[in-house]
C-alpha cells in the first residue's frame, strides 16, 4: 500500500500461509515509476507492519536493504527481553506516531473487502482470484485519481 491507502503489489497466497513470510516477496514486487527518466523505484521509504511482522529475520532484512520500519514489539518478545537483563539488548526503534497511519493500510482492506466477490471468496482459482484482486483495486486507483 502507499501513503493514500492505494494497492501497489498484490501477492496471491494460500489461506493458511501466515502474512510474514510473504512480506519479503510482496516488497521485492513493489515498483514506483520515477517522474521522468530512470528505472522504478523497487524500495519503499517505510514499512509500518503489525506485531505478526516483528521477528528478527525480517526486521534484518528491512535493515539490509535500508528500509525504514515502523513494527510494534510483542509482549512475550518485551518480556523475555526485559528478563534477560542487560544481555537482552535494546528495544527495537518504534515511533508510535507513524504506527498510526497503519489505519490506512486496514482502511484499502476493507475497500477490497467491499466488493462481494473477494470477501465471500468465489473465484475457486489462484489466477481468477488474482484477476478479480487485481480489478478491484484498479477500480480503487481509478476512484481516488
Amino acid at each position: 500500500m502507499e501513503g493514500k491507502g492505494r494497492p501497489r503489489a498484490i501477492p496471491i497466497t494460500p489461506g493458511q500461509r501466515h502474512d510474514s513470510v510473504c512480506a519479503r516477496p510482496l516488497l521485492e514486487r513493489i515498483r514506483v515509476p520515477r517522474v521522468g527518466l530512470g528505472r522504478p523505484r523497487c524500495r519503499p521509504d517505510q514499512v509500518i507492519a503489525d506485531k505478526a511482522y516483528n521477528s528478527r529475520g525480517f526486521r534484518a532484512y528491512l535493515r539490509k536493504r535500508g528500509i525504514a520500519h515502523t513494527i510494534p514489539e510483542k509482549t512475550d518478545q518485551r518480556w523475555h527481553r526485559l528478563r534477560r537483563g542487560c544481555h537482552g539488548g535494546r528495544p527495537p526503534g518504534f515511533d508510535r506516531e507513524s504506527c498510526r497511519r497503519r489505519n490506512v493500510i486496514e482502511r484499502c482492506f476493507n475497500r477490497l473487502k467491499g466488493f462481494r466477490g473477494i470477501a465471500t471468496g468465489y473465484e475457486k482459482t489462484a489466477t481468477s482470484h488474482e484477476a478479480a484482486v487485481t480489478l478491484a483495486s484498479f477500480l480503487l486507483w481509478a476512484r481516488s485519481v
